[in-house]
C-alpha cells in the first residue's frame, strides 16, 4: 500500500514540475529531430505562448487556390516539446489541399466556414471520403494520405491541429513532379506516359 505512495513521492522530488513544464523554441539555434532547444526560461515570456498568424486569411490566388497558414514549433515557439500544434486553411471556390502526408503527427479538421469534402486513404488502400459542413470535425491518421477539397459554392475555412509541433509535409503532386526526379524515374513506377509527366511537370515547375 505504501509502495506506490512512496515511488510517487521519489518521481516528484527526482522530477520537479518546474523544470519540464515547457520548452519554449530558440529560434536563434538550429531545428532538429527532437525539435528547437529550449530557450533560457529566464527569456520566456508570455508572447511565447499566443500566436496571432491565425486571423488573417491565407492568400488563394496561386495554383491550388488555397493556403495553409501555420503555427507550427518555427512560427510560435511555445508549442514546442509539446506535441501539439495548429494551422489554418482557406480554400477558395474550386481549390484544393492536394494529396499529402504529415509523416510526423496525426491530424485533427474542424471546419469553421464554408463546406469541404475531405478523405485519407489507409494503408490497406481502404477510402474514407466525407462531406464536411461547419462545425463538422473530422481526423486523418499519421502518415496517411489525404486532401481536403472546397465543394461548396463559397469560400472555405478550417483549422488543422497536430499531435507534433513540426509534423511535416510532403504533397505527393509536387514530390513527383515538382522537382528533378527524371521522367523515365516517374514514368516507370507510376505508370503514366512520358507526354503526361511533362506537361505536369511543366505545370508545378519540374525539371528533367
Amino acid at each position: 500500500m505504501y509502495l506506490p505512495l512512496f515511488i510517487l513521492s521519489l518521481l516528484v522530488s527526482l522530477y520537479p514540475a518546474s523544470a519540464g513544464d515547457f520548452c519554449v523554441a530558440d529560434l536563434n539555434l538550429p531545428d532538429g529531430p527532437a525539435g528547437y532547444s529550449c530557450k533560457s526560461p529566464a527569456k520566456v515570456t508570455a508572447d511565447d505562448f499566443v500566436y496571432h498568424g491565425l486571423a488573417a486569411a491565407g492568400n488563394t490566388s496561386n495554383l491550388i487556390k488555397a493556403a495553409v497558414t501555420p503555427a507550427f514549433s518555427a512560427q510560435f515557439p511555445g508549442v514546442n516539446g509539446l506535441g501539439i500544434s495548429i494551422a489554418r486553411l482557406d480554400i477558395a471556390v474550386g481549390g484544393v489541399i492536394p494529396m499529402h502526408t504529415h509523416p510526423g503527427g496525426s491530424e485533427i479538421l474542424v471546419v469553421i466556414q464554408g463546406q469541404i469534402c475531405a478523405g485519407f486513404v489507409s494503408s490497406a488502400n481502404s477510402v474514407y471520403i466525407k462531406t464536411l459542413n461547419r462545425g463538422d470535425v473530422m481526423v486523418f491518421p499519421q502518415g496517411l494520405l489525404h486532401f481536403q477539397i472546397n465543394s461548396g459554392k463559397s469560400p472555405a475555412i478550417a483549422f488543422v491541429s497536430f499531435s507534433d509541433p513540426s509534423p511535416g509535409l510532403q504533397i505527393t503532386d509536387f514530390a513527383l513532379f515538382a522537382n528533378s526526379l527524371p521522367t523515365e524515374i516517374v514514368t516507370t513506377t507510376t505508370f503514366l506516359d512520358k507526354a503526361t509527366v511533362k506537361k505536369l511537370k511543366g505545370v508545378l515547375g519540374g525539371t528533367n
